[in-house]
């Protein structure tokens, strides 16, 4: 087949959320999810954890609605995955959004890839290196049955602590904290467009990035959901701030397109939340002169 031209395309969201627990990894799925489909009828989410999603569901102080549940309890194997993802993509059509919750759990759980590796090398009295083999063939399955889902993706990552071993003063090999690490086969959440990572205080910011998200950082809420589906459906270039050429982003209850009006009519150009709150700032001062 011949080389052509490439353009833009209609496509799906992708989206990896990595986190420790009370993180609000999953809320912050389903706000994403109700910004993509602004219809919580149009989101399907699998939940690994217990039931906790469930209290998530019609809170008033979060603004959330019903949305379709499926629970999944131990095996955590990935042909279980791989059907309700499937059955989560027909219950909820192509513009609505499937929510694993959480994909750690196909990992080193019972039943997860690991326990497949393990069953492989003892049935079969292959090394760890052959038995991995197989392991990683149905590892790479599972996750592009995810991939190709035809709707929106999100999966949510426990993360937990990661070492390395690094010389120390005295010449020896010590183990050194070298931060928080997902708890998936090692770099699965760059298969994914975008993977943003949510810290204790709630604050997600973008560590892999493929539409308009590369500095954003803040608090996860539904405009966030949005703005990332007008930018896979249509291409529709984020709005830039005229004093720092960065991107504006939606900040609390404001919207971009709010905040775009809103320093034009006031300043006369597109600012972002905090060129905005210097040249506010930088207005007092001269008149306080």
């Amino acid at each position: 087949m011949a080389f052509q031209k490439a353009t833009r395309e209609k496509s799906k969201l992708r989206l990896a959320l990595a986190g420790p627990s009370g993180a609000g990894k999953t809320l912050s799925a389903l706000l994403i999810a109700y910004g993509i489909t602004n219809d919580w009828s149009k989101i399907a989410l699998i939940d690994t954890e217990h039931g906790r999603a469930k209290f998530y569901a019609n809170r008033s102080d979060f603004n959330t609605g019903e949305f379709l549940y499926q629970e999944m309890t131990a095996p955590y194997s990935p042909d279980k995955y791989i059907n309700m993802v499937r059955e989560g993509a027909e219950a909820v059509g192509a513009d609505g959004v499937v929510i694993v919750d959480s994909f750690s759990h196909a990992w080193d759980n019972e039943g997860g890839v690991l326990d497949i590796k393990s069953d492989i090398a003892q049935n079969s009295k292959k090394n760890d290196y052959t038995a991995w083999s197989e392991a990683g063939k149905i590892q790479n399955n599972l996750v592009n049955s995810i991939l190709s889902a035809n709707c929106h993706t999100i999966i949510t990552l426990r993360t937990k602590m990661a070492y390395a071993m690094e010389e120390n003063d005295k010449g020896k090999l010590a183990p050194v904290k070298i931060g928080l690490a997902p708890v998936q086969r090692e770099n699965t959440e760059y298969e994914f467009d975008i993977v943003l990572n949510i810290a204790r205080n709630h604050i997600a910011s973008a560590s892999k990035d493929t539409t308009f998200l590369d500095t954003w950082s803040g608090i996860i809420t539904p405009e966030l959901g949005k703005a990332l589906k007008d930018w896979l459906d249509e291409g529709v270039e984020p709005e830039i701030c005229s004093d720092c050429n960065k991107k504006i982003f939606p900040v609390g209850n404001r919207t971009i397109q709010q905040i775009v009006d809103g320093t034009l009519k006031n300043y006369g150009r597109k600012l972002c939340w905090n060129c905005m709150a210097k040249e506010i700032k930088k207005l007092k001062e001269q008149k306080s002169k």
